[in-house]
């Protein structure tokens, strides 16, 4: 026993589970769904956590007298959305009248998950005040003896029961029973405090073909304020909608990186809706305050490609008149160039992210990058940028500007210079977005285009080691009177 001042807390706790009116379950289903919150995945112990959504169906066996009485459901999460509580009893045995949801906060949330079990409330020297049926935690305790006699305690140093607490919340419930003996029943809820998202790690294959080797995995988090063991666990791919805002939530002062799963086997993919599933064919351990992974799909090689990109700016906007000052720029001269990462999906990806890895010249891999991945159906490309890459550099420069207001015409033409202080050939893809009018033609270039889209020219330019290549092009934009800008 652990001495505390008096109006403190201890438990002793032994290490057997006392008879209990609600036993624990034995087999609880769990459904998460995804979240990318960084305070559910993070190891800051600070903050709150606002996000996270799981929807979990307890077997609950009651032990019921006959008619109407009140029973307390204990151990149960700190972040319960109280309207999506719901008790059903096997064979309509009873009848739930009332429930109440007592949120878990501090001492009087790991007081509470006793209620219902022995107890034995002890002074700071360790002389037992009372002993039995804990009926009530909260503004004091109150026990209630053998003989049916009731104890209000409210200066007390420690508490001694027979098994585990929770620091969740508790729900208290007015039943009506058909008749007196044992019952199963089925308590629903959904919680925050739980989510999960995909992590991908794609390692880089030697050789001059771009080649990926693939794992794929569930990331699960676990801020719930209990504990999860033997659970039959269903991940969700997909945006359902979430009406309610999420409230700032206490985060749990602890963190781990840990899992047990029954057997190696890869989840079940289903459908739910219109949203994908991934069910574990074992049962799985969820401790509190932890991240803990699963495989989604057996490793595998895939086919990549990879490209260094220069663009000056992202395109996807079109002015609401044409464009015709001199001196206008839509964004500031960019100088970098991206390294990406391209792949077609080989089965449905749920939304993640891709840490991308490369051997050294030890042959030792090593991170080069990470990208998000969105929820991707199968046989779609997944573009990722890795980062900047070191030795490219690209200049963009204007060389030609006409307007002819009457005419109704503006030639505008740029020179892009790139260069490459690396040691091999580099071929870098260089996207312009025309963005003066969405009615353009390439009037000239100095390279043929790649590709051409109504707001994108793309041209392929291989520049040598150590050295320089030009991209000159040349545009015309035309209005009619009625767009004329005034």
């Amino acid at each position: 026993m652990i001495p505390f001042p008096l109006r403190s807390l201890a438990f002793t706790l032994a290490a057997s589970l006392a008879a209990d009116a609600i036993a624990a379950p034995a087999n609880t289903t769990l459904t998460l769904y995804r979240s990318d919150s960084p305070t559910l995945f993070g190891a800051d112990n600070g903050g709150g956590v606002s996000a996270g959504y799981a929807v979990a169906r307890e077997p609950r066996q009651l032990q019921l007298k006959a008619g109407t009485q009140d029973i307390s459901l204990g151990g149960l999460p700190q972040y319960l959305d109280p309207e999506a509580l719901a008790l059903s009893v096997d064979g309509g045995a009873a009848r739930v009248q009332s429930q109440r949801l007592l949120l878990g906060q501090g001492q009087d949330a790991a007081l509470g998950s006793l209620v219902g079990q022995p107890v034995e409330v002890l002074s700071g020297s360790g002389q037992p005040l009372a002993s039995g049926t804990l009926l009530r935690a909260g503004d004091g305790l109150l026990v209630q003896d053998a003989s049916g006699r009731t104890s209000l305690v409210r200066e007390f140093a420690a508490v001694r029961a027979q098994g585990s607490f929770q620091t969740g919340a508790l729900l208290q419930l007015r039943i009506d029973a058909a008749r007196a003996g044992n019952a199963q029943a089925t308590l629903s809820y959904t919680t925050a405090g739980l989510g999960w998202r995909a992590a991908y790690v794609g390692t880089l294959q030697p050789g001059n073909r771009c080649r990926l080797q693939f794992e794929s995995r569930a990331s699960i988090a676990n801020r719930s304020g209990r504990d999860w063991k033997d659970v039959q666990l269903t991940l969700v791919a997909g945006e359902p909608n979430m009406a309610k805002p999420s409230p700032a939530r206490p985060m749990p002062m602890a963190f781990a990186a840990r899992a047990k799963a029954d057997g190696a086997e890869l989840p079940e993919q289903g459908t739910l809706a219109d949203y994908r599933t991934y069910a574990l064919s074992g049962l799985v351990d969820l401790p509190d305050g932890s991240v803990s992974q699963i495989p989604l799909y057996a490793t595998r090689t895939i086919d990549c490609e990879r490209s260094a990109i220069y663009q000056y700016n992202q395109g996807g906007w079109v002015p609401p008149q044409p464009i015709i000052g001199r001196d206008y720029q839509p964004g500031a001269n960019n100088t970098a160039i991206a390294s990406t990462l391209k792949f077609r999906a080989f089965d449905s990806l749920p939304a993640g992210y891709l840490r991308a890895l490369a051997a050294d010249s030890t042959g030792v891999p090593q991170f080069i990058g990470e990208g998000r991945i969105s929820d991707t159906p199968k046989g779609s490309d997944v573009d990722i940028t890795l980062g900047t890459a070191f030795d490219l550099r690209g200049e963009r420069e204007r060389t030609d500007f006409k307007l002819d207001k009457a005419g109704r015409t503006l030639d505008e033409a740029f020179r892009i210079t790139l260069s490459n202080a690396g040691d091999s050939p580099r071929t870098i893809t260089v996207l312009e977005h025309p963005w003066r009018w969405r009615q353009w033609t390439l009037a000239s270039s100095s390279s043929k285009p790649s590709k051409q889209t109504p707001d994108m020219l793309e041209f392929q330019v291989t520049v040598p080691a150590g050295g320089k290549a030009t991209l000159d092009y040349a545009l015309r934009y035309q209005w009619t009177a009625e767009e004329q800008p005034q």
